[in-house]
């Protein structure tokens, strides 16, 4: 009898989202057949099932620097979301003056669209009028000249990549900071009066109290931060140019060249990396879980 209550009532939890869930999973197993039955074809020789496209596509340099530049921006990405986020929840977390006026200034980044934020970026970063060029420069009174010339900062793979992380890392830092402050308020004020009376100083109340405690959300800001690393698309073909990221080859692939059977192998691999780094981080989180409970 608890079993069928059990039951029960796990399944009323469940039925409200359930239409939605089954959509999304309807739509998922749609689009993912579509791109299996794309890239085991030959579009050009009209052939199909074939392999001759993955062939293709994994001897292509375009494709080998394609997944490098995305893996750097993964692996370099997502660390500093987090680490952002965490000062900036940490620096919001406490009672001051202004603090509500402050959060809502750094809610900005999140009311403008990134394809916006990326078009500012281009224009910051221009060669050779860009206002950063200019600054350099000492076009500007108050800045001493500190260039001879103009950087063309988006034709060099480092600063056009390095333009790109820098937009994602500030159009996104919002969501990461929300998550980890939810964590923060989460802990209860005791704990912090408990370790102010037992001599506990800030640094060792982040190392005892509040570090352990906040784990889970900042487990959820890499797992969702790195998501949106892999998957990237606005700012790398907004700043990047021709240094193609997996996103912006796909669009290559699919637009520019014509070759929608390759463009969906491309697709399957983005795809193939997000399942992979999400299965590692939830075993990670998992792991780590059992260490401090166990």
């Amino acid at each position: 009898m608890t079993w069928k209550k059990t039951k029960i009532f796990k399944i009323q939890e469940i039925w409200p989202i359930l239409p939605a869930a089954l959509y999304l999973l309807g739509f998922l197993i749609i689009v993912l057949l579509y791109l299996l039955g794309l890239s085991f074809s030959n579009t050009a020789r009209g052939v199909f099932p074939t392999l001759e496209t993955y062939a293709e596509v994994f001897g292509m340099p375009e494709f080998r620097e394609a997944l490098l530049n995305t893996l750097v921006f993964v692996i370099i990405g997502t660390p500093l979301e987090l680490f952002v986020g965490l000062f900036l929840a940490l620096l919001l977390y406490k009672s001051f003056v202004l603090r509500n006026f402050i959060r809502s200034l750094v809610l900005i980044p999140l009311a403008i669209p990134a394809l916006v934020t990326a078009i500012i970026l281009f224009i910051l970063f221009d060669f050779p009028g860009g206002h950063v060029n200019h600054l350099l420069l000492g076009k500007y009174d108050a800045v001493p000249q500190i260039i001879q010339a103009p950087v063309n900062w988006r034709g060099a793979k480092i600063f056009s990549l390095g333009i790109s992380l820098l937009g994602k890392v500030w159009r996104d830092m919002p969501i990461s900071m929300l998550i980890i402050l939810s964590g923060l308020n989460s802990i209860d004020p005791e704990l912090f009066d408990a370790a102010r009376t037992m001599g506990a100083g800030l640094r060792q109340q982040l190392r005892r109290i509040i570090l352990p405690l906040i784990i889970p959300s900042m487990s959820a800001v890499v797992l969702l931060r790195s998501i949106e690393m892999w998957k990237e698309f606005i700012f790398p073909f907004v700043l990047a140019g021709q240094h193609n990221l997996l996103g912006t080859l796909i669009e290559s692939f699919y637009n520019n060249w014509g070759y929608a059977d390759k463009a969906a192998v491309v697709a399957l691999v983005l795809v193939g990396c997000i399942v992979c780094t999400s299965l590692l981080l939830i075993l990670a989180a998992e792991l780590n879980k059992r260490i401090v409970q166990g």
